[in-house]
């Protein structure tokens, strides 16, 4: 049976599931048999396994980083928000519908055994468990009926690490407020803190850490540098949407759509120096770029409503036909078609059917079926500066409830106007290759300035970046103490 360590953080965002991936690295460094673990996820960015199965991004992040596959037991409950107060809930890769959040508050324990069958699996198949909690272990509101941060660390007697970002600032207060919310059985689980994305010299730090060590109680078990690796982020809290970039000489705009999900579609764009890939959101901001992308939405007709009502498809369409090409994926895909129908209101947007962008010979409905896939192939039938992708092969996911009858190819085009469901389609170097040496030429520039990219040797050089980084930082000796102590 597998012994456990948890990752619980003050809030949102202040670096779990990265952090988790840390420790996942770096005990299959060292030789075990590590697997990531998350009983309830709430994101728009997921992925599908091999068995056609829904999982939230970061686990798989973290499996990758363990070196394993990922598999939908490391994340049996998977929350995909449609609106403010309602999300789909997806339990063990399979969607079973739509609730607002009082309904799942009240029946979310009648979901431990699908928790308890995932995890136990898991148990009995590897040596080391590292679990990450969600949000904050001190919402008082909410603690009654929790499945995911101390509730889940007393049903599998989990010891738990306490996560604070100091670069928001108040990180004492974070640490020790936490703690103090707590009861006392919750306070004995908690056997270190972690200081995280630090800046500065530590040595200024030390006074507040022996303070803080004192007041909670247990050692702080490291203090973990701010270090920007190119990691994939879990939700939309990443820092990528905040980032000004400046155009390079390849110039790609990705709209930031109020629900825009698997926005990790474009991150091998990012690794190119001389290309800039930035997210946009209102009209000033969008500028002359060499590519517009659409991305996929949880909530395809509410932000194509908010893309018409904000200007942006207006703005788009001119720039379509003055010849920037626009790329639509999945939902995007969905809105740059003639119409968008969705009698069962699956979306519950309110539309039953809407006019899409006209830019592409497609019409959507939404049905109850959910298609989740894996898919691979080859690509063929495209005209217009994309032509050369004919023949290049591409691997990747699908995940969308909308069906098109007339759909004979897995990216299809009218013009320079390009779309497809497939998720992961840019990561094939010969295909983001060819784009953006399509997109050199249309500009007359070398694409040899650009530099060749190899992703898969990337985000392994990245995990052991960020495992060097944590272990130069952390108190290791601590954490394997603790894991042998309490299990």
């Amino acid at each position: 049976m597998a012994k456990n360590i948890m990752i619980q953080g003050t809030m949102s965002n202040v670096g779990k599931s990265i952090l988790c991936a840390a420790l996942c690295r770096i005990f299959r460094q060292d030789g075990y048999r590590v697997t990531p673990f998350k009983s309830q996820n709430m994101a728009l960015n997921s992925f599908i396994t091999r068995d056609g199965c829904e999982m939230g991004r970061a686990q798989v992040v973290q499996a990758e980083a363990a070196g394993i596959e990922p598999d939908v037991r490391m994340n049996p409950i998977l929350l995909k928000p449609t609106t403010d107060v309602g999300s789909q809930v997806i339990i063990n890769g399979k969607p079973i519908g739509n609730m607002n959040a009082m309904e799942y508050y009240r029946q979310k324990r009648e979901f431990i055994p699908v928790i308890m069958d995932a995890y136990n699996s898991l148990a009995a198949e590897f040596d080391i468990i590292v679990i990450e909690g969600a949000g904050s272990p001190a919402e008082i509101n909410l603690k009654q009926n929790d499945i995911v941060n101390m509730g889940l660390a007393e049903m599998v007697n989990a010891p738990v690490l306490l996560v604070g970002d100091i670069d928001r600032g108040g990180v004492f207060a974070q640490l020790y407020g936490t703690i103090a919310l707590l009861e006392d059985h919750e306070r004995n689980r908690i056997k270190g803190t972690i200081v995280n994305k630090f800046r500065g010299d530590r040595k200024i730090l030390e006074p507040g850490i022996k303070i803080l060590e004192q007041l909670c109680g247990v050692p702080v078990a490291g203090v973990i540098p701010y270090v920007n690796l190119d990691i994939d982020d879990e939700d939309s809290l990443t820092e990528k949407f905040n980032t000004n970039t400046e155009p390079k000489d390849i110039d790609i705009a990705v709209i930031r759509l109020p629900k825009i999900s698997n926005f990790s579609d474009f991150s091998p764009f990012e690794n190119y120096p001389n290309v800039s890939l930035r997210y946009v959101s209102k009209t000033a901001d969008l500028h002359q770029p060499d590519l517009i992308i659409l991305p996929g939405t949880k909530s395809t007709i509410a932000d194509l409503l908010w893309l018409r009502e904000s200007g942006l498809e207006a703005l788009i369409k001119q720039k379509s036909s003055e010849g920037i090409p626009v790329f639509g994926i999945c939902g995007g895909f969905q809105m740059l078609g003639c119409t968008i129908s969705d009698p069962l209101q699956t979306e519950a947007s309110g539309t039953y059917k809407c006019e899409g962008m006209g830019l592409l010979p497609i019409d959507t409905v939404f049905w109850e079926e959910k298609i989740q896939k894996q898919s691979s192939g080859t690509i063929t039938g495209l005209t217009g500066i994309f032509e050369t992708l004919n023949g290049s092969d591409f691997v990747g996911y699908e995940i969308h409830m909308g069906q098109n009858v007339q759909l004979q190819n897995p990216v299809i085009n009218a013009g320079n106007v390009y779309g497809s469901y497939i998720h992961g389609i840019f990561d094939a170097p010969e295909i983001n290759h060819l784009i953006l040496k399509a997109l050199c030429e249309k500009k007359r520039i070398l694409f040899d300035s650009l530099a060749g990219f190899d992703l898969k040797a990337h985000k392994d050089q990245q995990y052991d970046l960020l495992a060097e980084t944590v272990l130069n930082s952390m108190d290791m000796n601590l954490i394997y103490s603790i894991i042998e102590r309490c299990n």
